[in-house]
């Protein structure tokens, strides 16, 4: 019984580890502007909304819309002001700071087929 409970008790802690590793990659991107490193977990099709246009894409066609707002913009960094988990969907809010502007940023993510996916990221003007 002991070994059953240490397994869970393993197989939990490795859970939690690999809740937020998605996340987080999509974090260090959003740091460096990397676009190329964050559409490795878009879904077939994710909302972008930026101060300019939003819309729903194609998970190509959004990976060149982030691709050219972040060359646009010029990326300085990203500092996370909240991430979280509810219900198997995983979120972060945090502020983007560029050379054209301070931008309040969201990003939203749900699990499908035992994967974290992108839905979602949003830039608000500060």
């Amino acid at each position: 019984m002991k070994h059953f409970f240490t397994l869970l008790s393993i197989g939990v802690l490795l859970n939690s580890f690999t809740i937020f590793s998605s996340i987080d990659e999509v974090i260090n991107a959003m740091k460096v502007g990397n676009s190329t490193e964050i559409a490795k977990y878009f879904d077939n099709t994710v909302e972008i909304n930026l101060p300019e246009k939003s819309n729903s894409y194609s998970k190509s066609q959004a990976e060149l819309v982030l691709k050219d707002f972040f060359t646009f913009s010029g990326v300085n960094f990203f500092e996370v002001i909240h991430k979280g988990e509810n219900g198997g969907s995983q979120y972060c809010i945090g502020t983007l700071v560029t050379k054209s502007g301070i931008y309040r940023t969201t990003i939203f993510m749900k699990k499908k087929l035992d994967r974290q996916l992108v839905q979602g990221i949003k830039f608000e003007i500060k």
